[in-house]
């Protein structure tokens, strides 16, 4: 008799205040700060500095025992003080914890007796907060939830202009440039938000800089309002909690939903609608980038064809996944995540119309308990996934394909592409040098020629 589940074991997701925190990183002159205990800044600072390699400030109310019996007021107006005064930041990004969530915090009437009682010969930074509790959602979740409580907070109407707001979801700072190269080659203005692309992944410094440059600048986030469009890179997120759907709702800005662009089909889309919003053909440069990947699928095609894998991490990367490697011909037999935003398999299903002719198997809210049981059913031939799935693939002598966030066992995780025919191209290349470097390491022989 099986027994029953009572616990999570190694989470297939982060915690929710993470993703905001993150989110915060890619607002210009921005503070990311912890309504919560000093353990949960810890925490994400480590998460965020193994895979970016950067140093990461975040602030903190510091919770203690009194702290969590009579309140955080008095540690959360101390803390803006400090941090007001020893970095001089232009906004503070506000994310709760399961502490502060748990006592029931008003954080917005905190905020609001902070500012009204505040030296009115002082500056006051320019407050973002965001409800992120721990206990419900993941790291996508307080992503999301940071976006669009900045685009609450600042966006503002007035007449339409030649303008493009880009909600990129949680890509890497390689993938934020390479977004930016883009629509500047479309010669389309843009506000990109959140932009850690300089931020998390930036040059040497001559002495520290306890705010890094980049980041999304405060008056182009101004400008949301007033954009000719958006653009957000999403399969699951509800309206209610899309910067995306606030601004149509609110300015009458028409939004375009796109799965991430990972892959030929879905990359092809992302750059038709480019071509009608700016009314130009495609750059010669990105035709060429097609014309190479098409070559390197047909080229690849004979290593990669039949193969089996188990795709996991956020939701909306596994769905980009999973389209994407349905396109190669590979099987992902199980697509798993920890989140459980109720849409991972009607949104494949979707997208992926022979699911489940193939009897792929999808199943949110999961830890990698879940998914190692699975994986003993069906045997795959690779893992794709982030860093967390390491013990699982040594342990079952799986190959594993490293994407998404956290890699923290790899270096250069912030520098990978995933999206667009050049992020497809080199993660292609990847998962067939994986497949060839397997079987030479499986071989008697050891082949040199392949």
């Amino acid at each position: 008799m099986k027994t029953a589940k009572t616990a999570t074991q190694n989470a297939c997701k982060l915690c929710n205040p993470l993703g905001a925190c993150l989110a915060f990183k890619g607002i210009e002159k921005c503070v990311p700060f912890l309504h919560g205990s000093q353990g949960c800044a810890t925490y994400i600072r480590r998460y965020l500095i193994s895979h970016f390699k950067e140093p990461v400030d975040i602030a903190s109310s510091n919770f203690n025992e009194d702290t969590a019996v009579f309140g955080g007021s008095h540690n959360l107006k101390l803390g803006l003080q400090n941090i007001t005064k020893q970095y001089k930041p232009e906004v503070i990004g506000i994310a709760t914890t399961c502490l502060s969530e748990t006592i029931g915090d008003d954080v917005d009437m905190i905020l609001r007796e902070y500012t009204e009682n505040a030296d009115p010969n002082q500056p006051i930074p320019l407050m973002i907060h965001a409800s992120t509790p721990s206990y419900q959602g993941s790291h996508i979740d307080g992503f999301h939830a940071a976006l669009r409580a900045t685009v609450e907070k600042l966006a503002e109407g007035g007449p339409k202009q030649n303008l493009l707001n880009l909600f990129p979801n949680m890509v890497s700072p390689a993938d934020l440039r390479y977004l930016k190269e883009i629509l500047e080659n479309f010669s389309l203005p843009s506000v990109i938000l959140p932009d850690y692309s300089e931020t998390l992944d930036g040059g040497p410094w001559g002495e520290y800089h306890r705010i890094p440059k980049g980041g999304t600048p405060l008056n182009t986030i101004l400008k949301c309002g007033t954009a000719a469009a958006s653009i957000e890179f999403t399969s699951i997120l509800a309206e209610d909690k899309s910067p995306a759907g606030y601004l149509e709702e609110k300015f009458g800005v028409p939004h375009y939903r796109f799965c991430l662009p990972i892959g030929i089909g879905q990359s092809d889309k992302f750059f038709e609608l480019l071509e009608r919003l700016s009314e130009k053909p495609m750059p010669e440069r990105y035709e060429d980038e097609r014309r190479r990947l098409v070559d390197a699928y047909a080229d690849g095609h004979k290593y990669v064809f039949g193969k089996k894998a188990i795709v996991y991490g956020e939701e909306d990367l596994v769905i980009a996944l999973t389209v994407f490697l349905r396109e190669i011909g590979i099987t992902p037999v199980l697509c798993v995540s920890g989140g459980k935003s109720g849409f991972l398999k009607k949104r494949l299903a979707e997208l992926v119309p022979d699911l489940d002719n193939l009897g792929i198997q999808v199943r949110d809210g999961a830890d990698f308990v879940d998914i190692e049981e699975e994986a003993k059913k069906h045997k795959p031939d690779l893992l794709i996934g982030n860093s967390k799935g390491f013990t699982m693939s040594r342990k079952n002598r799986i190959p594993m394909i490293r994407v998404g966030f956290p890699i923290h066992d790899r270096f250069g995780g912030q520098r990978l592409h995933h999206i667009g025919y050049r992020g497809t191209q080199e993660l292609f290349d990847r998962i067939v040098n994986t497949v060839i470097e397997h079987r030479q390491n499986s071989s008697p022989i050891g082949y040199t020629y392949m």
